[in-house]
């Protein structure tokens, strides 16, 4: 920021770096230069915010697009939210310092259900009507993508265009459109019909009417325009090597959740978990290759001085080049004294010279998601991993010389019986008896066993599925807690309460738009911080609305019934989906696309050609 506006602010609250700007590598531009203000807007705290690689990328396009700036604001904290209203001033951009409201077009990613107060929270700071109903001409358009756009719905009140898919270059035609449309005059209802007819990968929910049985499900979801699509095809980046990558990020100046050198190397997944939304939204399995990985990660790290990279993706052990990257990457690294750090990583795919090659600079944690205790409920979830590549895995860490492993589960999954709760504590236990089963140098070891409660995401196989209630995933959490017999095994597992509101909006209708404006202005915010999560609260909330959480959390979706998601097109066929869903009541595996394609529908978006098939035998 380039004034002290807001000095007296920032003389009262906690962490005024959070809205200061001016960090090393942050954009900036002439004003002469530029016609066209756009505005990142995180909606969670600047230290989670600056951790975001998605939001780094589109920041990167959006600058390298002459005419056009785009600065960045994140949710203040709610310290910073009192001395805003206390001093009435609006929420502000921090490269500029210039109220939200004066830019053309906000750009919100919803990486999170739990982050939607925090937008409309933001709007409302910023002095912008929540409702896009409400907003006209002199207002900023307010678009939103990201993982939870897949369905868009509980925040279609409010968001005037969601970009389904990947943005880089779909968001940036966008602007491009909104540019043409500004200077010859095209009034705002129009630029959206523009932008749901010319463009593909947007959807713009004014144009497109909802109605309700009696019952709560929907009879019918359609286009109130002639030429609006009734269904919204995904946007992909065909090939990855040509995709934009931010070399000189800004440097924040606190400590943040993220600080390092993030380098995407794939997209997509090819295992197909059946309770993974990512793993579907994400497809077709694309990944980069070594030289422009090295490259990247060189620029990155000359421009911004980080001593750790951090390799992305959602299973790197399945990337087929990941020992030619390695290779790459430690001829300089072990030099320079830079770390390498892998993020959870497929236990069969685990083995031991990767290992040893990682822990070259400095020993990273290590963490393994095996996800189910037992192999029944493995083969349900289609994780394709058996307890003897397990504890295979687990013993060439430890004789790597690792005594501390992480072990990611979930509890309250389909068909889950007590049994597979107990399961989670004897396979742990295992884990440590083959930890002892050899002399360790006097070491003691520690399995971290964390449990999350299972979500039915939109566009997996399991999206029809109800969640467990309440009692009963805590009554699941008190069986494993009393099951594990040594203190060697560190027990964490997630609120179940937290997960219940989590599905309410994952799997919501725009019915729940009335909850959301009713919450913030009741001062619901950062429902993703223990300290400010609130339960009891939403569920008066819900009750006095006449909203029934049990209608999304706890009820068995049929599959003949029309989803609020429904118009989405994400390539992975609604068939697929179904399938998947009876072959996990047969305890039936699915192979991983590289082994066998199983005509999921996704090679559609890149014409029958991805990755996978590249690698397949």
């Amino acid at each position: 920021m380039k004034d002290d506006r807001y000095a007296e602010l920032l003389k009262n609250v906690e962490k005024p770096g959070r809205y200061t700007g001016g960090e090393w590598n942050s954009d900036e531009k002439d004003p002469a230069d530029v016609d066209t203000r756009l505005c990142f807007c995180f909606p969670d705290s600047y230290e989670i915010g600056m951790s975001n690689l998605g939001m780094r990328i589109l920041i990167d396009c959006f600058n390298k697009t002459k005419g056009v700036f785009c600065e960045r604001s994140y949710a203040p904290w709610p310290d910073m939210e009192a001395q805003l209203k206390e001093k009435n001033v609006p929420l502000f951009a921090l490269e500029s310092g210039d109220p939200l409201g004066k830019f053309d077009l906000l750009l919100f990613t919803l990486q999170y259900e739990l982050c939607y107060t925090n937008v409309l929270n933001m709007l409302s700071l910023a002095g912008i009507p929540m409702e896009s109903r409400e907003r006209d001409e002199e207002y900023p358009l307010i678009v939103a993508g990201g993982p939870c756009a897949y369905n868009p719905e509980p925040l279609a009140d409010f968001v005037d265009v969601f970009s389904i898919g990947e943005g880089e270059e779909a968001l940036v035609e966008l602007v491009e459109l909104y540019r043409k449309c500004r200077k010859e005059g095209v009034p705002r209802e129009e630029f959206l019909y523009r932008v749901a007819t010319e463009l593909e990968g947007f959807y713009v929910p004014k144009f497109y009417d909802v109605s309700y049985n009696d019952d709560g499900t929907l009879p019918s979801f359609e286009p109130n325009r002639d030429g609006v699509p009734k269904t919204v095809r995904k946007r992909i980046i065909e090939d990855l090597d040509t995709v934009n990558f931010p070399e000189k990020s800004p440097l924040p100046y606190l400590d943040v959740v993220h600080d390092r050198v993030m380098l995407e190397v794939t997209r997509g997944c090819i295992r197909g978990c059946r309770f993974c939304q990512a793993g579907m939204i994400y497809r077709p399995y694309r990944d980069k290759s070594p030289e422009n990985l090295d490259a990247c990660a060189q620029a990155s790290i000359r421009n911004t001085g980080y001593s750790e990279i951090s390799l992305t993706s959602l299973s790197i052990s399945d990337y087929p080049r990941l020992p030619e990257l390695m290779d790459k990457l430690l001829a300089w690294t072990d030099e320079k004294q830079v770390s390498l750090s892998l993020p959870s990583q497929r236990i069969d795919a685990f083995y031991e010279e990767l290992m040893q090659k990682v822990m070259s600079v400095r020993k990273s944690g290590l963490t393994f998601a095996p996800e189910a205790g037992t192999q029944r409920l493995r083969d349900v979830i289609n994780k394709n991993i058996t307890e003897d590549e397990i504890m295979t895995a687990c013993g060439k860490a430890f004789d790597g010389g690792r005594n501390s492993l992480k072990l990611y589960f979930m509890n309250g999954l389909p068909t889950e019986t007590d049994e597979d709760i107990v399961g989670i504590a004897n396979l742990a236990q295992s884990i440590v008896d083959l930890y002892y089963s050899k002399k360790r140098g006097g070491k003691s070891v520690g399995v971290t066993v964390s449990v999350s409660c299972f979500v039915p995401k939109p566009f997996t196989p399991f999206q029809w599925e109800k969640q467990d209630d309440f009692e009963e995933l805590e009554r699941k959490q008190k069986l494993l807690r009393d099951s594990i017999r040594t203190r060697k095994i560190d027990y964490k597992y997630h609120d179940a309460r937290v997960s219940r509101l989590e599905v309410i909006f994952a799997k919501g209708d725009r019915r729940l738009g009335k909850a959301l404006a009713e919450g913030v202005k009741q001062g619901r915010r950062f429902d993703a911080w223990d300290e400010y999560f609130d339960y009891d609260a939403w569920m008066e909330l819900f009750a006095s609305l006449g909203i029934d959480p049990a209608f999304y959390a706890n009820r068995e979706m049929s599959e003949d019934e029309l989803l609020p998601w429904d118009f989405i097109d994400i390539g992975v066929t609604k068939a697929f989906l179904k399938n998947e869903r009876h072959r996990s009541r047969e305890e039936q595996t699915t192979p991983d696309c590289r082994t066998k394609c199983s005509g999921c529908g996704a090679l559609t978006l890149c014409k029958g050609k991805c990755s996978c098939t590249e690698g397949r035998n």
